[in-house]
């Protein structure tokens, strides 16, 4: 496989002011965001929201009605066919030869690619054993697991070694375990070199797996961007858990007057405290030594960030608007 990087100065995928309506009615509007060269992105919304119809966009199965889509640089309208020579798309539901070997279905795909025997016997032993299907390469396809069938249609998008990996849901139906093994592959993937843009529901799984994201909603991008900044998002201010050894008389009041800080909440726990500050007015470093100045001793300080599923919440609706 090649190792090679495509220059990080140009996105893998860059989007700008895409619109696209089936009928009445609207499956994208006026989404921009870029996905970063070498990056494993993600794609969520809810159903409905707009996720297949950008992907397919981008791996130029549908022409864009407005906007434009540009891959490594290159316009999916002007430039097609060198478009798809830079992509791999796996979509949601994928038909499979189920009478056929793992080998001879990948070796199918090959030919199709205008590879020589020589070519294809090397590349399908190397994507075999990147997806760990060696010891299944003479299994019929229809013999295989759900999770196992997942994994030979990422080998065949990966027999013409593209730079860019379009994935619809590809752990769709997969149990745990499979879930697992297919999210470490693509992980990989991602250290040979891979842009891999990955379009899921399934949230936990993009929290651990992807450096960035972009979140659509109703067909219009509510939020793109690293991981952390999506975690802080909706919170209206940075916020803290600070936590004391010992009770001291009013320690909230003393938070309070602390540079920048906006509110202060005790909790539940002994001596614990969140403390939300304006950003803009001081920053962690300087809230931490002002606490230390109180002369109380601490027993703990720690960023609270909030989990994936609740930014995703805040910032989505459901389906089409």
């Amino acid at each position: 496989m090649n190792d090679t990087t495509p220059s990080a100065n140009v996105p893998a995928v860059e989007i700008r002011n895409l619109s696209q309506s089936f009928g009445e009615r609207w499956a994208v509007r006026n989404a921009s965001f870029e996905v970063a060269a070498g990056s494993l992105h993600g794609f969520v919304g809810p159903n409905g929201a707009g996720k297949t119809t950008t992907l397919k966009i981008v791996c130029t199965l549908l022409e864009p009605q407005a906007g434009s889509v540009r891959v490594f640089g290159q316009d999916v309208l002007l430039k097609t066919q060198e478009v798809r020579r830079r992509i791999g798309f796996m979509p949601d539901h994928f038909s499979m030869y189920r009478r056929m070997s793992v080998y001879e279905y990948l070796d199918f795909f090959g030919s199709a690619y205008g590879m020589t025997t020589a070519q294809r016997d090397r590349v399908i032993q190397e994507v075999l054993v990147i997806t760990d299907m060696l010891s299944r390469t003479n299994d019929l396809i229809g013999g295989l697991s759900r999770g196992m069938q997942q994994r030979v249609s990422l080998a065949r998008v990966l027999v013409s070694d593209p730079d860019l990996l379009l994935l619809d849901e590809p752990a769709s139906g997969l149990d745990p375990r499979a879930r697992i093994e297919l999210m470490e592959i693509l992980k990989e993937l991602q250290r040979m070199g891979k842009t891999i843009f990955i379009s899921s529901h399934i949230l936990s799984e993009l929290a651990e797996l992807c450096d960035s994201v972009t979140i659509i909603d109703g067909g219009r991008i509510k939020f793109t961007g690293s991981m952390r900044g999506l975690l802080a998002h909706t919170h209206e201010h940075p916020t803290y858990r600070v936590g004391f050894r010992g009770e001291y008389p009013e320690l909230d009041r003393r938070l309070g007057a602390l540079t920048g800080v906006v509110k202060v909440e005790r909790l539940s726990d002994v001596a614990q405290y969140r403390v939300s500050f304006d950003g803009d007015a001081t920053d962690t470093n300087q809230l931490l030594r002002e606490v230390l100045d109180l002369g109380v001793p601490i027993e703990s300080f720690a960023e609270e960030r909030r989990h994936l599923n609740e930014a995703f919440m805040d910032l989505t609706h459901g389906g089409l608007e």
